[in-house]
């Protein structure tokens, strides 16, 4: 599940160039379309695929503030800039965008627990925003400990944020302006992720059939862009369950989407799983599993 913060970036570009379009072409509430224009308006509306419309500035400085804030690269500088931009401007539409930018930015650094404040800020504004659905429940999925005194509390946060986001990619996700394809790929890298976390809770809790049925979907949902941690967990949740041909297959996966780093977390448990179904399938008593990966 290290997709995302790249997804939100590709999408938070195209919702900037929308947003800029919008803010320069689209009439006032109330207002009508320039003659001539209404007809083919209607047409399309009729025929474009449903979702929420992309957010839109309602004054120009709005705009610009939100160009000169997303431009930023510096997580903590997004931050400040969401924070900035959120108190000067606390109705605008755009400040979800902000503070999933800013998640982004923090997940590309590694700072789990800023991402999720950001996703968290996020969902103040809009609680169905799949990305800040997704952002906050991987985070809690993976750096939830069993030491954690609010353990459960945070395990079935990020159980429902994954299940809603399941929903609101569908549903919430702007449809117009974007290229189809494009579209498409956010939308599947999205599920898979969300599936990936539901998988990742069944496997901590060694729920082996339910951590197999979720894994296999999120492998499904997204064929071409395989996430090795996902794999290498459907391999371990297979073995679990003592079906070690197709575990053997997946922990060759796994292997081999990790050739250009074997001594990572996810690319030596690989091996080692691989290791052990070797032994296992040559007659080896079994014993226990790798120790998972965490991201």
């Amino acid at each position: 599940m290290k997709r995302a913060a790249i997804a939100i970036a590709v999408l938070g570009m195209c919702i900037g160039s929308v947003g800029q379009d919008k803010a320069a072409q689209n009439p006032p509430a109330g207002q009508s379309a320039p003659a001539g224009q209404g007809a083919g308006a209607s047409q399309s509306a009729a025929t474009a695929p449903q979702g929420k419309r992309p957010p839109q500035a309602k004054t120009q400085p709005e705009f610009e503030a939100y160009k000169a804030a997303i431009a930023l690269t510096d997580p903590a500088a997004v931050e400040k800039a969401a924070d900035d931009f959120a108190a000067k401007y606390p109705d605008s539409e755009l400040r979800v965008m902000l503070y999933k930018a800013a998640m982004g930015r923090y997940q590309q650094v590694n700072n789990a627990d800023k991402m999720l404040e950001m996703a968290q800020k996020a969902l103040t504004f809009d609680p169905d925003d799949p990305q800040a659905l997704l952002g906050a429940a991987q985070v809690l999925a993976e750096r939830t400990h069993d030491t954690d005194l609010d353990k459960d509390q945070k395990l079935a946060e990020a159980k429902k944020d994954a299940e809603r986001a399941l929903v609101t990619i569908d549903t919430d996700l702007p449809t117009t302006g974007y290229p189809p394809d494009q579209l498409a790929m956010f939308k599947a890298r999205s599920r898979s992720d969300a599936y990936a976390i539901l998988g990742t809770l069944a496997f901590n809790a060694k729920n082996w059939s339910e951590a197999e049925s979720q894994l296999r979907k999120s492998v499904e949902a997204d064929p071409q862009e395989p996430d090795s941690v996902s794999i290498f967990r459907l391999a371990v949740s297979l073995d679990m369950q003592n079906k070690i041909p197709e575990a053997m297959k997946y922990a060759d996966q796994a292997v081999d989407l990790t050739k250009d780093r074997p001594d990572s977390g996810v690319g030596k448990a690989a091996r080692d799983e691989k290791d052990r179904l070797v032994k296992l399938s040559g007659g080896t008593a079994p014993g226990q599993a790798a120790v998972p990966p965490k991201n």
